[in-house]
C-alpha cells in the first residue's frame, strides 16, 4: 500500500505520528496498539483490514 500511495516507512512514520518501534514491531508481525494501525488508516486513507491480516 506503500507503493501504491508512493510513500515511504519514514514518511508514514512521520505523517501518522507513531514511533519507530511501532513500526519497526509491525515489520516482524509483533503485536500494535490499535491506536496505532487506527493512526495508519488516516493516512494511507484505508480500513484496517486493508492492513492487517488476522485468521
Amino acid at each position: 500500500m506503500l507503493i501504491d500511495k508512493n510513500m515511504s516507512k519514514s514518511e508514514l512514520v512521520k505523517r501518522s505520528k507513531i514511533s519507530t518501534n511501532a513500526m519497526a514491531r509491525m515489520g516482524k508481525n509483533e503485536d500494535v496498539r490499535l491506536d496505532t494501525l487506527v493512526k495508519i488508516c488516516c493516512v494511507l486513507d484505508c480500513k484496517i483490514d486493508d492492513i492487517v491480516d488476522y485468521c
